[in-house]
């Protein structure tokens, strides 16, 4: 079984998503290839559809004169979290760029990974502490999970989780990205003081701009 099959609801539903992946379906073919009920069906379809893994994609008419069957496909922003190889091909890449490049030219790459991430979705120019909660909430999204500290004058972002945790565990210097990220969305010094032990943790302090 695949981890999304486990990670959405069983082995079930997992067939019922394998089935839309391959082409568009309606309940009664879904029910008819799985063989449970038009209704089991529905009820896994409004779960799925009400966390964003499929929609509805038409009608199809059948052979008779009754009302046309929606149909159901994958949505297209569902489609990377049915991935499992964004981690392993993430740290293939930067396995090998370590070992091609020189240590300074990788710092920058991350680096610059992070700058980009910030700039598609940035932050509030408001408060420092809008800010530091803007990117709070950004890492929440990418799988994080966080807590914002005040701390004198500045906030620590202290993280409960590693959203490149399985990256994090054979290139440390991951973590330059998601601290490069969290200064350009905050627009202030930043210093990564992440736990990179076998469960990685991410913790930032945001100091402020005359610190």
């Amino acid at each position: 079984m695949r981890w999304w099959e486990q990670q959405i609801g069983g082995a079930t539903r997992g067939r019922l998503i394998a089935l839309i992946r391959r082409g568009v379906r309606t309940v009664e073919e879904l029910a008819a290839e799985l063989g449970v009920t038009d209704n089991a069906v529905r009820a896994q379809l409004q779960t799925l559809e009400q966390a964003g893994v499929i929609r509805a994609a038409g009608t199809r008419q059948g052979a008779g004169a009754g009302k046309p069957a929606t149909l159901y496909e994958i949505a297209p922003d569902a489609e990377a979290s049915l991935s499992s190889a964004y981690p392993p091909v993430l740290t293939a890449l930067l396995e090998s760029l370590a070992e091609r490049l020189p240590a300074n030219d990788v710092e920058h790459i991350l680096r610059d990974v992070g700058r980009r991430l910030a700039m598609a979705d940035p932050s509030s120019r408001r408060s420092l502490e809008t800010r530091v909660r803007a990117a709070a909430a950004m890492l929440t999204s990418l799988g994080a999970e966080i807590d914002v500290e005040r701390t004198g004058d500045g906030f620590t972002l202290r993280g409960y989780a590693c959203p490149l945790s399985a990256v994090v565990r054979k290139e440390p210097r991951a973590c330059h990205v998601v601290e490069e990220l969290v200064s350009a969305l905050v627009d202030a010094p930043v210093r990564e003081c992440c736990d990179r032990s076998s469960s990685p943790r991410c913790r930032f302090e945001v100091l402020p701009r005359s610190a």
